[in-house]
């Protein structure tokens, strides 16, 4: 069940995690105490304040499950809702680097030698296109190798006998599926 927002802007964080495990009623206190900042916080970095929710919500439950899991001689935490608001912030940030190598890949042709002239970036393009074509189909990850080697849509249509428009929308279309796969919309 989705994280919902009260009449004063706080998230009202549910007791299970989409898994239906259960999130401990300390670590979801922390949660709720927390919220109000960590959606402001999220949509000042244009996140979506829903995504937000069930990113705060996500991490509500694996802090609780974190907590349960640790040994009885580790020191315990000190302040619960500073470390829940860290481990928030961790998944808004690798949110937002997926939907940003998304977009990357989306606007392969303006994207790609910006891309490659930075060798760390390219090397997260890499991961992200790798985990791209393990969702797409066979056709999907041919386009996108072609695109890679610098051929044009006209040329990918021909291989296809398929309009250059055709090959585009079916590649577009193709990552948007992806994208609500992986969560990225």
């Amino acid at each position: 069940m989705p994280a919902q927002a009260d009449e004063n802007g706080a998230v009202r964080v549910s007791p299970m995690d989409q898994r239906g495990r259960p999130i401990s009623p300390l670590v979801l206190s922390a949660a709720e105490e927390v919220s109000r900042r960590a959606i402001h916080h999220a949509e000042k970095l244009l996140v979506d304040p829903a995504v937000a929710a069930n990113l705060l919500e996500e991490a509500a439950a694996t802090v609780s499950r974190t907590l349960n899991a640790k040994n009885t001689h580790e020191r315990p935490v000190q302040d619960l809702e500073s470390y829940l608001f860290r481990a928030f912030l961790r998944r808004v940030n690798r949110t937002k680097k997926r939907q940003s190598l998304s977009a990357d890949a989306v606007n392969l042709d303006e994207n790609l030698s910006r891309i490659t002239s930075d060798p760390r970036r390219a090397l997260e393009m890499k991961i992200f296109v790798d985990e791209l074509l393990l969702q797409c189909d066979a056709a999907v990850r041919d386009m996108l190798i072609r695109r890679l080697g610098g051929a044009s849509w006209k040329e990918i249509g021909r291989a296809y006998r398929i309009s250059s428009h055709a090959a585009e929308s079916k590649f577009s279309q193709a990552l948007q599926k992806v994208r609500k796969k992986l969560r990225l919309k």
